[in-house]
């Protein structure tokens, strides 16, 4: 059975979104016939390679709000991501473009390494506060995982993997989804956003009984283009 996730490396419900559906194959009975495919969404296609200012300072003009309340805001979204194991360091995250990161991800799909590279990009922003659009940056983040390094250096010095990316995004246009994380089972059903362990688990379940068409069905927090 196919699990097709799209999720943006900068999204902080994405990150906590991978940690419930983990939760949710450990409970499930047929995990080892699950197979997980990442796809690639952008939050901000047109980032620049790196914003000025913190991210409390842009969440308040993102949201016509004081600085004060874009810092209340972080902080309950980290004491979420607590309740999930993840420790969210936004004091510390280097807000930019996620296109060459998405392309990393389709190289480390192409070595049977992705999930592993989706876990470290995201660790990498999220929590370590790295520049996830520096070059350098990727390269070693790459080896860390185990991708090849020549094939690292010429995706890095080239444009592979570009059109899978953007392809990625325009099966998202076609399929409605405006806000990740958004899960889809068996090519059949979805469900937008970061969803309780147990309600993917219900997802699985119903994906591995039958076969639906894609509907939304209940929706958890996401990040979306005006924000999260």
């Amino acid at each position: 059975m196919d699990v097709d996730i799209w999720s943006d490396i900068a999204c902080p419900w994405c990150y906590v979104g991978k940690r419930r559906l983990e939760a949710a194959l450990e409970s499930f009975e047929h995990r080892g016939e699950v197979a997980v495919r990442w796809h690639s969404f952008e939050l901000d296609p047109q980032a620049p390679a790196e914003r000025e200012g913190d991210n409390a300072a842009g969440l308040a003009r993102k949201y016509a709000t004081t600085r004060e309340q874009a810092l209340a805001m972080l902080a309950q979204m980290t004491d979420v991501a607590a309740q999930d194991g993840l420790e969210f360091h936004f004091e510390r995250a280097r807000s930019g473009n996620t296109f060459d990161g998405h392309r990393l991800v389709h190289l480390a799909l192409a070595h049977g390494r992705q999930d592993a590279m989706k876990e470290r990009l995201m660790r990498a922003y999220l929590v370590e506060g790295e520049l996830i659009s520096d070059h350098a940056t990727l390269r070693r983040l790459a080896l860390e995982v185990g991708l090849p390094e020549q094939a690292v250096q010429e995706l890095l010095a080239g444009d592979a993997y570009a059109e899978e990316v953007r392809t990625d995004e325009y099966t998202a246009s076609r399929l409605g989804i405006s806000a990740v994380p958004f899960f889809v089972v068996d090519r059949s059903f979805g469900a937008a956003g970061a969803q309780s362990p147990e309600h993917l688990l219900e997802l699985l379940r119903r994906g591995w009984e039958s076969r639906r068409p894609v509907a939304s069905g209940a929706a958890g927090e996401h990040c979306g283009v005006d924000g999260c």
